[in-house]
């Protein structure tokens, strides 16, 4: 399978990614689910889904500063020679300890760096059309050789940097039919993702689980732009295979033939 692809800051990346919250616990549903996902998450279970990124040629993984992921792609590219390009997104409470953090992504080795929404939302003043401390930041970013951008929930920030000429080329901001984290109504969100001239990467556009693949992708890729990607999480190799075929047939506009989950309460709709 041949996915489409864009380019951030020099870099190739599929126009389909692969999110993390999964591997590492990050339900956004209970703490049961939680708890579930990390026990289920082994290694060997994490790998078995990058070993299926690589043969559909998903090479982009989106993740905090994770050591775990660290090893796991660097076992992929041993084994197979497949290189994920990875999205970190380090935080901190302050400047300090974001640059501390930002160490610790450019030593495993990531290509973007993109300081995560909970900092980013900490220093943003709307009023102001600012986010504080965000050129010190970027900058350190690009010194550490890995491309700058900003993960947010809030699309302010998106004209905001290009207001500001922040040193941002890339960022990341959910989108689905849902608004789920979503902090306005879902047409402002996808109007301020067509409007940005840097490639965006949509996140939450299954809702954390919320939605079914089908209404959820077809929402999130009629509304983005060529130069956009999209992040999904998923609980299983064959999910992320589903996956890539339904995006590779909405991004060549052909319909979609995947067969439907069935249950005995739809055997009298059957055909």
């Amino acid at each position: 399978m041949a996915l489409p692809t864009t380019r951030i800051g020099g870099i190739e990346v599929s126009r389909l990614a692969l999110g993390s919250n999964p591997f590492f616990g990050f339900s956004h549903k209970t703490p049961a689910q939680d708890t579930w996902m990390k026990r289920y998450f082994t290694d060997e279970r994490i790998y078995e889904v990058l070993r299926a990124a690589a043969e559909l040629g998903v090479n982009l993984f989106v993740s905090g500063t994770n050591q775990r992921f660290a090893d796991l792609r660097r076992r992929l590219e041993d084994e197979t020679g497949f290189h994920i390009q990875w999205a970190c997104t380090p935080t901190g409470n302050n400047l300090d300890e974001l640059k501390a953090d930002i160490d610790r992504v450019a030593k495993m080795e990531a290509e973007i760096c993109m300081p995560h929404t909970c900092w980013v939302e900490a220093n943003l003043r709307v009023g102001e059309r600012e986010v504080v401390g965000a050129r010190e930041a970027l900058d350190y970013i690009r010194q550490s050789g890995m491309v700058p951008g900003f993960s947010t929930h809030r699309p302010e920030v998106l004209p905001i940097a290009a207001e500001r000429g922040y040193d941002a080329e890339t960022f990341i901001l959910p989108l689905n039919v849902l608004g789920f984290l979503c902090p306005f109504e879902i047409e402002w969100q996808a109007h301020i993702i067509s409007r940005c001239p840097k490639p965006v990467i949509v996140i939450k556009p299954l809702a954390a689980g919320r939605l079914t693949p089908a209404p959820g992708l077809t929402f999130v890729y009629e509304r983005i732009k060529p130069i956009d990607t999209v992040a999904i999480g998923v609980l299983s190799a064959d999910e992320l295979r589903e996956d890539a075929e339904l995006a590779a047939d909405l991004m060549a506009g052909r319909p979609n033939t995947g067969a439907l989950s069935f249950q005995r309460s739809k055997q009298h709709i059957q055909g």
